[in-house]
């Protein structure tokens, strides 16, 4: 049997070490994420809208001091919809 030099010891270690990583890193992308609870969504939100999603927009018009943070009035339906066939 050959003697093994130091130089082939430690590509043998680092073969090891990497195939090692490999498993664990290929294991780890098997686990269950975590899911997201929307219990969360409700607890902040109180205006929800149909299917329990939370309206992402407040259709009453605001005026602020600074009109950057002002919201205007939404349109309606109908106007909605003259505005796409233009």
């Amino acid at each position: 049997r050959r003697a093994i030099s130091f130089k082939e010891s430690s590509i043998q270690i680092k073969m090891k070490l990497a195939i090692f990583t490999a498993l664990v890193a290929s294991a780890a992308a098997f686990t269950p994420q975590p899911t997201f609870s929307r219990g969360s969504v409700a607890m902040f939100n109180e205006k929800l809208g149909a299917g329990g999603m939370a309206d992402t927009r407040d259709p009453e018009e605001y005026q602020d001091e600074d009109p950057r943070k002002s919201i205007s009035a939404a349109p309606s339906f109908e106007e909605y919809l003259k505005q796409r066939q233009n």
